[in-house]
């Protein structure tokens, strides 16, 4: 019966070592090779189902500042936000559905204020990309958010800082951001511990990037967790044994 039970244990243990951090995320294999970060430079291209606010006046602008209306009868729209359908088109007023993804911003207002320059003076155009968001897991895949990107210039400490900063059993040195299709993503490695090793880690991010803070494993609470249950069936067992001797 002592032996049974030794190799229940054993077995049990086992088991819980694969266990232990049954959700964490994004692991990598042995030595792997982390990329080297360069600042992105490139900027945004519109894609399908991307949400855009759009605002539309003529006069190369002159209304822009406190305009209400929101006619074209008025020489101006209002920011209104469009879909960028599966097709790559948006579908905008007077105009009708507009190609426009695999454009940039910039390429995109000047097309749109080419198209409205057939029907209205001097059309002035501002687009900005509203579904533009980062995933943030600050303490592990335990507290996970999604922040939007409303500024160009937003950086990794900014996006952990609305996160809600780093969690105390998290890592600060083993920061991983994750770039790209996902098929096959670029991978980075940031320490952000000491000042001395983040002078080039106030980087820009790129929609759809993911933020991965590693967290240190919490085996004792684990470990009670996972054998409490178990200590109690043993209890249980001993019990009826030592009553059946």
């Amino acid at each position: 019966m002592q032996r049974l039970i030794i190799i229940s244990i054993s077995v049990l243990f086992l088991a819980s070592c694969k266990i232990m951090q049954p959700n964490k995320m994004f692991e990598v294999p042995n030595k792997y090779q982390y990329s080297e970060f360069k600042p992105s430079k490139k900027e945004y291209i519109i894609q399908p189902f991307d949400k855009l606010n759009l605002q539309i006046y003529t006069n190369d602008g002159i209304r822009l500042i406190n305009v209400e209306s929101n006619a074209i009868g008025n020489q101006s729209y209002g920011a209104i936000t469009y879909l960028v359908e599966y097709d790559g088109l948006v579908k905008v007023p007077v105009l009708g559905r507009v190609k426009i993804d695999g454009l940039t911003v910039k390429e995109a207002e000047k097309l749109l204020e080419e198209k409205y320059a057939e029907y209205y003076q001097m059309p002035f155009v501002i687009i900005k990309v509203v579904n533009r968001r980062v995933l943030v897991f600050s303490g592990g895949s335990e507290n996970g958010k999604v922040i939007p990107l409303t500024e160009e210039n937003f950086t990794l400490i900014e996006a952990l800082a609305q996160a809600g900063g780093v969690s105390d059993f998290s890592k600060a040195y083993r920061i991983k951001l994750i770039r790209g299709n996902m098929n096959k993503p670029e991978v980075y490695l940031f320490n952000l511990s000491k000042i001395s090793d983040i002078e080039n880690v106030n980087l820009l991010l790129e929609a759809n990037d993911i933020i991965y803070v590693e967290t240190r494993p919490k085996y004792a609470s684990r470990i009670l967790n996972e054998f409490s249950p178990y200590m109690s069936l043993f209890t249980t067992i001993l019990l009826i044994a030592q009553l059946v001797k």
